[in-house]
């Protein structure tokens, strides 16, 4: 059904608080299982999210899976040509890369909340939504929406985390970005990524259909200044124009151990599901709204909605240790000490460009480059990386 909620009360099987990639695709799979979800958000859609809005390979098999098409039907710029620099050293230019799709997050999360809505989700966008322990439900628009179960997809911001835990997240490890949007199609240039743009972290180029994409994020505690670092990067770019800046918070890698309390579960950024060196944050959103989903049918199933959070939580693992062993990469650049290996190693050797490519493809996970890394970091690197 895809009618908006009716005044008054309602039960439901499932809500889904935010309707971004996570929590689209919970809806989605949540209908898909026979359940009854009402699909909540402060906003109308089409709304505008800061975003890279690289769509890896990685995130159209988890589209594939959960939504079933074979690509968003949004504009759309292919490149299979990636430039990689790093503190400001060239690494070398991959050809014939597994291709990236880059596109806008506006029409991208426009596209899913219709696709989750017209499967069969409950459209209660465009009203706060109020995560309420005593009730409990969701309060939109002064009427309570019920359900055994209830998913937590509102971003790194989330209200529903601050509900549960009293932050959405930890100051002195979230990340923050900076983006600008240049207008007009530039298909002369490049798709690039620049690890160390901004202090632990990297700096992004992504060209699409309309326009193109360009921002810095890091570690905000290690960035004072990162309207600086912005400025840096678009000087190095070329790019003299003003131009209006967006602003947003990264989880970073700092993933909740435990993804929610009780009988509700977060999902993507919400719960700190994005790449620290990748930025990668679309795949996890969809795969962890997707696992989230499932844990809370099989949970119903048995008779025990308690049960989902810790099905979920096993769901997650292999999505947690990719981001462990990410966090342990991430200190391979930019210690100091450290950093000049992995320019050279990432500078002289295909193999390791190659998996880092293939990571993204969704071909492959973390262990494999840490494997390269081991083989080129002298052993006194792996001592210092482990506190030893």
């Amino acid at each position: 059904m895809n009618q908006r909620a009716r005044a008054g009360s309602a039960s439901f099987d499932l809500i889904v608080i935010g309707a971004g990639p996570a929590g689209a695709a919970a809806a989605m799979r949540g209908v898909t299982s026979g359940l009854r979800v009402a699909l909540v958000d402060k906003h109308r859609f089409p709304r505008d999210k800061l975003c890279g809005g690289g769509i890896t390979g990685r995130a159209l098999t988890q589209y594939r899976d959960i939504f079933g098409g074979v690509l968003p039907d949004i504009p759309l710029e292919r490149r299979d040509c990636i430039s990689f620099h790093a503190f400001g050293a060239e690494l070398g230019t991959v050809q014939d890369a597994p291709p990236l799709h880059l596109g806008m997050r506006r029409a991208l999360d426009t596209a899913l909340v219709a696709e989750a809505i017209g499967a069969g989700a409950v459209d209660c966008t465009g009203h706060a939504g109020a995560l309420s322990l005593d009730a409990p439900g969701v309060r939109v628009g002064g009427k309570l929406l019920s359900a055994p179960l209830i998913i937590g997809a509102d971003g790194v911001n989330s209200p529903t985390a601050r509900v549960l835990f009293g932050q959405a997240f930890d100051r002195a490890r979230v990340g923050f970005a900076l983006e600008v949007e240049r207008p007009g199609a530039a298909p002369e240039a490049p798709l690039r990524i620049d690890f160390g743009a901004a202090n632990w972290g990297y700096g992004w180029q992504f060209p699409k259909p309309d326009g193109t994409t360009i921002g810095v994020g890091g570690v905000m505690a290690r960035n004072p200044d990162m309207k600086a670092a912005l400025r840096s990067y678009l000087d190095l770019l070329g790019i003299s124009e003003e131009l209006p800046v967006k602003g947003q918070f990264l989880p970073f890698g700092d993933f909740r151990a435990v993804p929610g309390r009780g009988r509700v579960l977060l999902a993507g950024d919400a719960a700190g599901l994005v790449d620290p060196i990748t930025g990668e944050g679309i795949a996890h959103a969809l795969k962890s709204g997707a696992l989230a989903a499932e844990a809370a049918t099989a949970a119903l199933e048995a008779g025990d909605p308690d049960s989902a959070l810790r099905r979920y939580g096993r769901a997650l693992a292999p999505i947690h240790r990719g981001l462990r062993q990410a966090g342990l990469l991430r200190h391979i650049m930019f210690r100091e000490h450290l950093r000049p290996a992995f320019i050279r190693s990432f500078r002289a050797s295909r193999s390791l460009r190659g998996e880092y490519l293939r990571l993204l493809a969704g071909e492959t996970e973390y262990g494999a480059i840490m494997q390269q890394m081991a083989l080129r970091l002298p052993g006194f690197g792996w001592r210092a990386l482990r506190g030893v």
